[in-house]
């Protein structure tokens, strides 16, 4: 805390200064927050833990150890690494090279998505959003390498396109192309992915499941888009017999469709050479995993330096074989009785909201009913699965650190596929134990926290009420009321897409939400630089409800236990609930990391995160005399109220 500062004029200076002015962000960190310190306190035990695994090798006599130990020796490597330079890239370059046909094309496009490589357009498999009892094939657009179409086509962004371009040359030259022949392909890279860009809808399109779900059979989508090749995609992915897939944007395949015939093979195998390139770089030698390093990391986001070499590759053991890791991170590191007291506080939480469904005032009977049948189905999972995902079937080669993560990914994306069609597995987790996250999941109506994440800051066992509370307390109502912002109130209790509101409670929502728009679109994060608060809507939502929601639980568990209503450190728990919350948000961030987040994530800055809810809130103001005049002062009818 900065104790100096008046928390009626500055807030967020008042509860974490102290933090802010003695935290500076690390030279190998592009941002520093209290997620940070806790994801690097994460890191460094499991930075023991693979010492462990990797001194035993292949004496290791537990077979998880065995894998972790024996794929983090070839992520560390380095001497075979930099001996193998472009050789494990070189059978699909020949490939590209060799391709004569889009159908050809198309088919290594297969081969590069199962790696985990980009190109053209993403797909993934998940719940069916309007069938969400079985797993569906889902398209979308991508095919880009800058973090948003904005980079492409926004003048602001213009500095970092010029640089990307550099990038490009740079990297073809590293494959061998004389400086003519690299900026040649880089400017056709770069051509490709702008073209991509204008063809995509934006962040906040993306936010609206219901235009985002557009079904077709396979004839159907060939029938639309004639000269994309999906037979032979499909066929390469084992998916001849696919019945339909969920397109996302379907304009964009049809601006694919025209580009695939307007742009020549040759361009598209230049296209192919950088996304193999890419992907591939984290996991070459020096060179270009420090050319990687110096676009993606030091001119996008400001980040000096980059991280050690165990962090690094620990990312890629994350990404591979995460949950292998996160058996052994929970099994030393995740206290049974964390899990009980998490219980207890979700428990608490939930029916602080079952009840505001119940008393709702602006909602009527018609969706209140529909609303509480959908609450009560409502999950929780804490610290880790039952059943963790078996890696057995993987080979791990100790001497093969880029085939390691190319078999991974493979057999990752055969799981995947092999499944599409089937039940869906309510068991399966989106993050590793060790994640320092959370998410709320709308085809499964569930909240997830893993073990990672339940720790001080936000969750402490030796902390009272008042502090968990204001730290997890609001993060776990945070995520329950994702079920009820902007798209997660289009899910049904059963997880579909589907409209169960009465046309009045949807307008009402929607003038309640428009509020929370024009609430945040005011925010300046940066000088010149707003919040968007249509992209961040359903976040801003969640944390004035999980805040709003939190508080009142506390209420409720002091006057069960009235003992606990005393002051700690001058401060009464209503003070200590809010400096927890607001400390939750403490961050410092690159200015190059701070714009490219404004632009690409759907949450706030951390100084709004904890400042705008709190105001939004009476009891906030009421715990620190907080009176017209003061700029955290809101009237009450500024503030909105939806859950």
């Amino acid at each position: 805390m900065d104790r100096s500062v008046d928390p009626t004029v500055d807030f967020y200076q008042f509860a974490a200064g102290g933090w802010i002015k003695n935290n500076p962000v690390p030279p190998d960190k592009a941002g520093w927050s209290s997620f940070s310190e806790l994801a690097e306190r994460n890191h460094e035990l499991i930075h023991g833990l693979l010492e462990e695994c990797l001194a035993q090798g292949s004496a290791e006599p537990d077979p998880i150890r065995r894998l972790v130990g024996e794929f983090y020796a070839s992520a560390m490597n380095l001497p075979k690494i930099e001996d193998l330079r472009f050789e494990p890239l070189r059978p699909l370059l020949d490939s590209i090279a060799r391709t004569r046909s889009p159908e050809e094309m198309f088919r290594l496009l297969a081969a590069i998505h199962a790696m985990d490589g980009g190109g053209c357009f993403n797909l993934y498999t998940g719940p069916d959003e309007k069938d969400s009892s079985v797993y569906a094939l889902y398209l979308v657009q991508g095919g880009l390498s800058l973090p948003d179409r904005d980079y492409y086509l926004s003048e602001k962004f213009a500095k970092q396109a010029s640089a990307f371009r550099e990038h490009l040359t740079k990297s073809f030259g590293l494959l061998g192309e004389d400086a003519a022949a690299a900026a040649n392909s880089a400017e056709i890279v770069y051509g490709i992915e702008k073209e991509l860009a204008s063809a995509s809808r934006s962040r906040t399109e993306l936010r609206d499941p219901e235009k985002n779900y557009n079904k077709f059979t396979v004839s159907e989508l060939v029938a639309r888009c004639p000269h994309l090749p999906w037979s032979s995609y499909l066929n390469a992915e084992g998916l001849g017999k696919l019945d339909h897939v969920i397109v996302g944007q379907p304009e964009f395949f049809d601006a694919l469709d025209r580009m695939l015939v307007a742009r020549p093979l040759v361009e598209w195998r230049t296209y192919l050479r950088w996304h193999v390139f890419t992907a591939g770089a984290p996991l070459l030698h020096d060179e270009v995993e420090q050319a990687d390093f110096e676009f993606f990391h030091r001119t996008l986001l400001g980040q000096e330096r980059p991280e050690p070499r165990w962090l690094r590759a620990y990312r890629i053991l994350n990404g591979s074989i995460g949950e292998a890791v996160g058996q052994l991170y929970v099994e030393r590191y995740f206290p049974p009785e964390a899990k009980a007291r998490m219980t207890a506080l979700v428990d608490d939480l939930r029916e602080v909201f079952r009840d505001r469904l119940r008393r709702l005032a602006w909602m009527t009977a018609a969706t209140r009913q529909k609303a509480l049948a959908k609450f009560d189905r409502f999950t929780a999972k804490i610290g880790h699965p039952d059943r963790y995902r078996d890696y057995s079937r993987i080979p791990i080669d100790p001497t093969d650190f880029f085939g390691n993560r190319r078999r991974a990914s493979e057999f990752e994306n055969r799981r995947q596929l092999a499944r599409l069609g089937g039940p869906v597995d309510r068991t399966e987790w989106s993050m590793t134990p060790p994640t320092v996250n959370a998410y709320f999941n709308p085809t499964k109506n569930e909240i997830v926290f893993p073990a990672g994440v339940l720790q001080p800051p936000y969750f402490d066992l030796t902390m009272d009420d008042a502090v968990n509370f204001g730290g997890i307390g609001a993060v776990i109502a945070h995520e329950i009321t994702h079920g009820f912002d902007d798209e997660g109130r289009k899910y049904g209790a059963d997880g579909n897409l589907a409209d169960w509101w009465t046309e009045a409670d949807a307008k009402e929502f929607e003038t309640r939400a428009a509020k929370v728009v024009t609430a945040y679109d005011g925010y300046e994060a940066l000088p010149g630089a707003r919040v968007n608060g249509a992209l961040t809507l359903g976040e801003n939502i969640a944390d004035i409800g999980g805040l709003s929601i939190a508080f009142e639980a506390l209420q409720r568990r002091l006057a069960a236990t009235p003992s606990h209503r005393r002051s700690i450190d001058g401060m009464t728990p209503e003070q200590r609930f809010f400096i927890a919350w607001t400390q939750v948000w403490r961050e410092n961030v690159r200015e190059d990391m701070a714009r490219m987040r404004l632009t690409v994530d759907p949450h706030a800055p951390g100084r709004a995160r904890a400042l705008l809810p709190m105001m939004n809130l009476p009891e906030f103001a009421e715990a620190f005399a907080i009176r017209p005049g003061s700029p955290l002062f809101r009237p009450d009818e500024q503030r909105v109220r939806i859950w």
